[in-house]
């Protein structure tokens, strides 16, 4: 393990720099594939990066465009492992119905296909974990709308969702499904020498190290849990009661290179069990743990969330890893935490 070379790509995104440090204290080398120069330094800039000086361990390749042909064949020469995390994310609504396709779907599907295809014409890589999603495993009207007693686990499979889509986090999940059907259909087509990790996270709640401006703390999913700390509403409606703390699906894609995990498999990253996250009790999770800072009005933890109900086990990811999904109120104070630091205010 020590030493060995792993691929990281998305190592600008939430679950991506918790990934790339989590790699780098387990012992991993990593070759980060960031879109330019300025993405490796904000990588660099992190404080984690800084206290590890990490020194000839952490190098950067630049990838400009994950959609071009052979994007990533220079990038794979070397590596032992790919830790495949570049994807697009959703962010309030943020695309149009005609970019759906072109913004989303394609992102996804040919950004894996690039990475699979580059690994598959080099030697001595041994595994790729991707992260996928539960979206690519839950039937989206199940997810988002109807309240089923339908458990999902990781054996769960959905067949391809043709479009067209009427929301874009609904097209958001057609290409993860689409990706993980495309990246089953290479494997047994291809037969490669290496094999695929796929981690499905659920909305994924902690605190970003790329963040260094407190406006922006709500970014992505984390809006969920904090918009109403900051009196707001995520503007997502009811969200499904599933969460997860970014460390623990960073843990998961590092300790996923264990060759003692077997390969080809899927395994789903969601805390709380059945019951699930209830989005509303951040409020009463900062009003204890935080008093002084919601006292102050620093934060004024009176906005809105909802809940939606829908039942996903972990269970034998926290069996196969040997470890237990941190709860939804370890997730809100880490980001509360960075927050009140950011702004330079002791976090009480």
């Amino acid at each position: 393990m020590a030493g060995e070379l792993v691929l990281l790509t998305g190592g600008t995104g939430l679950i991506g720099i918790k990934t790339l440090h989590t790699a780098l204290k387990a012992g991993y080398s990593v070759r980060a594939a960031v879109r330019s120069q300025k993405k490796a330094e904000d990588i660099a800039a992190t404080p984690t990066v800084k206290a590890l000086a990490p020194g000839s361990r952490l190098t950067f390749v630049i990838v400009p465009d994950i959609l071009a042909d052979n994007a990533y064949d220079e990038a794979v020469k070397g590596v032992t492992f790919i830790l495949h995390l570049a994807s697009p994310v959703i962010k309030g609504d943020g695309f149009t119905p005609d970019q759906y396709e072109t913004h989303l779907i394609a992102p996804a599907i040919k950004g894996t296909m690039s990475i699979l295809t580059a690994a598959y014409k080099t030697s001595g890589i041994r595994r790729i974990v991707i992260t996928s999603s539960e979206v690519a495993i839950i039937p989206w009207d199940q997810f988002i709308a109807k309240e089923v007693d339908t458990v999902f686990d990781d054996t769960y499979e959905i067949p391809f969702p043709a479009g067209p889509y009427s929301h874009p986090f609904e097209a958001y999940s057609a290409s993860k499904v689409r990706a993980l059907i495309a990246t089953k259909d290479f494997i047994a087509t291809k037969k490669p020498e290496w094999d695929v990790i796929n981690i499905m996270p659920s909305f994924v709640v902690g605190d970003n190290e790329i963040i260094t401006d407190p406006k922006l703390i709500s970014d992505g999913t984390v809006s969920a849990a904090m918009a109403q700390v900051l009196g707001g509403d995520s503007g997502w409606g009811a969200v499904p009661s599933t969460s997860v703390h970014v460390a623990d699906v960073a843990r998961l894609h590092v300790e996923a290179l264990n060759p003692k995990i077997e390969g080809n498999q899927n395994f789903l990253a969601v805390s709380e069990g059945e019951r699930g996250t209830r989005w509303e009790d951040a409020i009463e999770i900062v009003q204890r743990n935080f008093p002084l800072a919601v006292k102050s009005g620093v934060l004024p933890n009176n906005g809105t969330a909802a809940t939606k109900r829908t039942k996903v086990s972990a269970t034998r990811t926290e069996e196969v890893f040997g470890w237990k999904f941190q709860s939804y109120e370890e997730q809100v104070k880490s980001v509360v935490k960075q927050y009140l630091g950011l702004l330079g205010v002791e976090a009480a």
